[in-house]
């Protein structure tokens, strides 16, 4: 028999502190609708979902404590749930993934499981174990849905990668094609994790991994290499921005659709809560400043190419930078 967590035991006071900014009707209907969505366990169509997906969004953390945002890619069926606590996920990282490092037994995990053309996504966080050469198991802490908004719809094909060692571009800041690569997109995936003491937060610690989308060039790159994106109206976990309050460290990953390039970078992030340049973007309901620490481009890593996006409806009541 399952139960859900408690109010305690579902968001963690960076999370509590963000709702309680935005407003306290906001908190006081989190209090009371969280536990119920946010479950220890996976409902049967979670599960279904997971097992029948191509690929899947991975947030972990690395030795010095930064988060990175991945991608596993294999055949649907990949990933298999033998129970409502537990997904088997046989994949192993792509090449200059930083996954390879970081996928031990032990570790914290965010994983999304997100299909464009249809624009459902799931989320769930919890604990690395039976790492092993083909693949590693998952004990779950918290499950939960995230709605369709700003999901561009596009269908993924597989394709042969050659069994070769990519071509990888690394750097303390971005270059002419990370710029570009960045500008040009229209979707992202960020990784965030909270830096307090578990014992304190139970189930709401550990690691996330969000999508983030908008119309093409909605994160504007400043000539400083700055990173500038608003934040729309979602579902008021906060669960990102809540991880950012209380450590502001953060891993992104973009994808050439196209070409199959990864983009894996990390920052520094600030949250912007009011002023003239928040005010400029029609739907902004916040801005993140992102500081890049670091670059890392994989060329043609990823097995799967996109046609063209249908972009997300709601995105007509969004701006774009001037």
């Amino acid at each position: 028999m399952t139960s859900s967590p408690s109010v305690a035991d579902t968001f963690h006071e960076g999370e509590r502190a963000v709702q309680a900014r935005v407003g306290a009707v906001v908190r006081e209907r989190l209090a009371q609708m969280g536990p119920r969505v946010i479950r220890d366990f996976m409902p049967d169509q979670h599960r279904d979902f997971f097992q029948q997906l191509p690929f899947v969004l991975v947030g972990t953390v690395d030795a010095d404590g930064q988060p990175w945002a991945s991608v596993l890619a294999a055949p649907p069926g990949f990933i298999h749930s033998p129970d409502d606590r537990h997904l088997q996920v046989q994949a192993v990282p792509l090449a200059g993934d930083p996954l390879q490092h970081t996928l031990v037994n032990g570790a914290d995990i965010g994983l999304l499981g997100i299909e464009p053309h249809t624009r459902r996504r799931n989320r769930m966080n919890g604990v690395v174990q039976n790492r092993g050469n083909a693949g590693f198991e998952v004990v779950l802490r918290q499950s939960f849905g995230n709605c369709p908004k700003y999901i561009q719809a596009r269908e993924p094909l597989f394709v042969d990668v050659p069994a070769t060692t990519p071509v990888v571009h690394e750097s303390a800041e971005l270059d002419a094609a990370t710029r570009r690569m960045v500008s040009q997109a229209d979707t992202f995936f960020i990784a965030t994790a909270y830096a307090g003491e578990r014992e304190a937060t139970g189930a709401a610690g550990g690691v996330d991994v969000s999508h983030r989308g908008g119309k093409p060039g909605f994160v504007r790159v400043d000539a400083d290499g700055m990173l500038t994106v608003p934040d729309f109206l979602g579902n008021f976990f906060f669960n990102t921005l809540g991880n950012l309050t209380v450590n502001p460290r953060a891993g992104l990953l973009f994808m050439d659709f196209e070409s199959g390039d990864l983009l894996y970078l990390a920052v520094n992030a600030e949250i912007v809560w009011e002023g003239a340049e928040l005010q400029a973007f029609e739907g902004a309901q916040r801005l993140l400043k992102l500081k890049v620490v670091s670059s890392r481009r994989v060329e043609a890593a990823l097995p799967l190419r996109w046609g063209a996006a249908e972009l997300s409806p709601v995105l007509a009541g969004t701006g774009q930078w001037a």
